[in-house]
């Protein structure tokens, strides 16, 4: 049966906005590519002050986790509310999460890579801590906001937009949540070995799991936890 006019202007829109994510998403990603040394050079030096480190990595990582979804919220009017961040099945969705992401965190504590829980700890944070209270409280703030919420509310909002454009037909097959979760793998190093590809199954499965379950209870904060008190703490 063929699609009625708003239908298509329905699915347009969706067209536009996924490709406006994509756009800014690698566009800044490129630039990390091509410049990705001389910045983090920058933001390791410790001679230079702590606050233009912080938000010269704090820019790079909004601009590839959160820049995009914010700039497509805006245009159509879409509060970030409306993607699940409510009260409503939050402790069931973070203990889902958390399941998910159980068979990586075997992983990371088998082979060894455990080196202390330091939840949203970046490569600037010991300078934050010794610059004073004051400003490891609001640099925190900071670092929980670009690394915890946008890193894990990006991939649920990514996850909803493709699914609306391309809606799923099978209840264990979702679109959105596979795409994300490759883009988690390709956005971060991995290596093509046995221990590798245990890596990239455990990772799928956490970022896949996660969306399921934030999809299954409609609430993003699971997403949020994820980022904020496992991926970014391990």
């Amino acid at each position: 049966m063929e699609m009625n006019q708003s239908e298509k202007e329905r699915l347009k829109k969706l067209d536009v906005d996924l490709w406006i994510i994509a756009l800014v998403t690698f566009g800044v990603f490129a630039i990390y590519a091509v410049f990705g040394n001389r910045i983090m050079a920058f933001c390791k030096d410790s001679s230079i002050s702590v606050w233009p480190r912080l938000f010269a990595a704090a820019a790079l990582e909004f601009g590839i986790a959160g820049l995009g979804i914010s700039i497509v919220c805006l245009l159509r009017k879409e509060s970030f509310a409306s993607f699940g961040l409510r009260k409503e099945n939050t402790a069931k969705t973070i203990i889902g999460t958390v399941l998910c992401f159980l068979p990586y965190l075997i992983y990371v504590f088998a082979t060894g890579q455990f080196q202390g829980y330091e939840p949203l700890s970046i490569m600037v944070s010991n300078d934050l801590h010794k610059a004073g209270i004051l400003q490891t409280i609001i640099g925190t703030i900071i670092i929980g906001i670009v690394w915890g919420f946008f890193e894990g509310f990006n991939y649920r909002v990514i996850c909803e937009k493709i699914d609306r454009r391309y809606p799923p037909k099978s209840r264990f097959v979702d679109w959105g949540a596979i795409v994300c979760a490759i883009i988690c793998i390709l956005f971060h190093p991995f290596s093509i070995s046995v221990l590798g590809i245990i890596e990239l199954v455990t990772t799928f499965i956490a970022i896949y799991g996660m969306l399921m379950v934030a999809k299954k209870y409609d609430n993003a904060w699971g997403c949020v936890f994820a980022f904020v008190f496992i991926w970014n703490a391990f």
